[in-house]
């Protein structure tokens, strides 16, 4: 059984993000795959709105360098194809958003809502299940408010489930406040922040430089073990056993 990547914990403007959780609805203990913000440019001015963390299960590692291990962190970051594998990925995934500036539910929700219904409809996939849970999942925000310091928290599970939490501090709750069993939106979530027009580039780069020494890490004590030879001392950010 592989223990949890040992990782650093990212700071975002004034939001840390630490280096595991265990996310609402899960038995599981999460590592901090990558973190960044989102953000628009207004009036020439490019104005922070959240900062999101992405967390992976210990398991993610071994399976995306199978096909991942090798490239450089250039080839990751601009691989679409990458971010889908971590997305459709079978392991559990968590995202933390956190509010740099105040955001009402149903802003949020109705954004998120759109990008997702854009993503289903390039790809011929927005069928009624899935307009049901888009309903099911803006019901969820509609009357929730978001302060400075508030997160909003996606559990996705392999099964396709996707937990959804609140949070008005930096603290995780055991439990979600409602869960949609829907696939499809569990990943779309997920990929309208990394996937090919994913609404936090940074999020994106720190994944995949994270990642990617994470795969390197991995085949170097894979190769000390066979060998026989004591792995040399892990540095920040990455594994200290599988």
């Amino acid at each position: 059984m592989s223990t949890s990547p040992s990782v650093t914990k990212i700071q975002v403007e004034n939001v840390t993000f630490p280096p595991t959780v265990k996310p609402p609805g899960s038995t599981k203990t999460l590592f901090l795959g990558g973190a960044g913000e989102r953000g628009l440019e207004i009036q020439g001015q490019f104005i922070k709105f959240t900062a999101i963390g992405v967390y992976l299960e210990d398991n993610a590692v071994e399976r995306l360098a199978v096909k991942w291990k090798g490239k450089n962190a250039a080839e990751l970051t601009e691989s679409v194809e990458f971010f889908r594998d971590v997305v459709t990925g079978d392991f559990e995934k968590f995202i933390r958003v956190t509010m740099i500036l105040p955001l009402t539910g149903h802003q949020y929700s109705e954004k998120v809502a759109e990008n997702c219904v854009a993503i289903w409809k390039s790809l011929g996939l927005y069928t009624d299940a899935e307009a049901k849970a888009i309903e099911k999942f803006l019901e969820v925000f509609k009357d929730e408010n978001f302060p400075p310091g508030s997160s909003i928290l996606f559990t996705l599970s392999t099964q396709g489930a996707l937990t959804i939490g609140f949070s008005k501090d930096s603290s995780v709750p055991k439990a979600g406040i409602a869960v949609i069993e829907n696939k499809l939106l569990a990943n779309s979530v997920l990929e309208s922040i990394i996937g090919k027009n994913g609404v936090s580039p940074l999020a994106k780069q720190s994944l995949a430089s994270r990642l990617l020494a994470l795969f390197n890490d991995d085949c170097g004590k894979k190769a000390a073990a066979d060998n026989g030879k004591p792995e040399s001392n892990a540095d920040n950010g990455k594994p200290e056993s599988n």
